[in-house]
């Protein structure tokens, strides 16, 4: 991307989260990404729009006067439980609407954010065998690669009570793609808006050596390479910033080496991150989604200690 082109992609998009859709399966994973979600809104003085999906009814080969009672007790059911959740103190005190939709979760989700201009979409999980134990099932993954706003997703390795730390600490992961690229206009508007300290991180794989055997040992000339790739990686890194963007204190560059899930994940905990931000390249279907099982955002969102926000490209 060309200077002049990244200067106005980074200054010209400011985060702004006026409408915040959370989905809720009522569980404890769900609760704890509501104390994200409140606390957002709080600060951008938006609204949260709660939604709980049932699954569509089954078919009936002919229509069937009054309405199976299986359709009735879920839809009552639900009913209680989202008069209780909105009930807690913490939501009382946030703007918020209350959602009940029958459907496929995708689908209704999809729906909902161009129906109420959706600006952020909040998921909790709770599981850490991958995207497919996201409270809304395995549709999660096509969620954050489809959804048209950022998606903030709090993993199961989050401890509670994190949520009223508010994000100081931000980490922005990049590969340099178009996506990334798009991403960091909201890490950079997130570390202004809360004074946060904003650490770009590109992780390079590492280096291959030509004709490695078994007496194969780490020479100068390889250890002079890295270091030269590193340094490299962090001016490139440095060329994100525009020099009138005003951060409450300097950016942090990291340029490493590794599998990047892994070096992203080991600079989050070392950097004591509130927050991951990183690009998802944008899929041609939902389907092929759920085909990416070890996509790096889906490692980083089911293994880390902070929330997750992905922005698609």
């Amino acid at each position: 991307m060309e200077t002049l082109e990244l200067k106005e992609s980074v200054t010209s998009k400011k985060a702004t989260f006026n409408n915040i859709l959370l989905a809720t399966d009522f569980s404890e994973a769900s609760r704890k990404a509501l104390l994200y979600a409140a606390a957002i809104a709080a600060s951008y003085d938006g609204k949260v729009y709660l939604v709980h999906v049932i699954p569509p009814e089954a078919r009936w080969p002919i229509p069937i006067e009054p309405e199976p009672p299986e359709l009735q007790r879920d839809w009552a059911n639900a009913t209680l439980a989202m008069n209780a959740l909105v009930a807690v103190d913490l939501v009382n005190g946030t703007r918020h609407k209350v959602l009940l939709e029958r459907g496929r979760i995708a689908d209704v989700l999809l729906d909902l954010m161009q129906r109420h201009d959706i600006s952020l979409l909040v998921l909790g999980t709770h599981g850490r065998g991958g995207l497919k134990k996201l409270i809304l099932g395995s549709v999660a993954e096509q969620l954050f690669r489809l959804a048209s706003c950022p998606v903030l997703t709090v993993g199961p390795s989050v401890p509670a009570g994190m949520e009223e730390h508010t994000f100081r600490r931000i980490l922005f992961a990049t590969d340099f793609g178009s996506a990334s690229l798009h991403a960091l206009s909201h890490a950079v508007s997130l570390a202004i808006d809360h004074k946060a300290k904003l650490t770009l991180l590109h992780v390079v794989l590492p280096l291959p050596v030509p004709d490695a055997g078994p007496y194969w040992y780490v020479g100068a000339d390889v250890l002079d390479r890295e270091q030269r790739v590193q340094r490299e990686t962090v001016e490139k890194l440095k060329r994100l910033i525009p020099s009138d963007v005003k951060l409450q204190s300097d950016p942090e560059f990291v340029g490493t080496f590794g599998y990047v899930p892994e070096g992203i994940l080991e600079i989050a905990d070392a950097s004591q991150a509130d927050l991951i931000i990183m690009g998802v390249r944008r899929v041609a279907s939902a389907g092929s989604s759920a085909h990416l099982p070890w996509a790096t955002a889906h490692e980083v969102v089911c293994r880390a200690k902070c929330p997750v926000l992905t922005v698609r490209a």
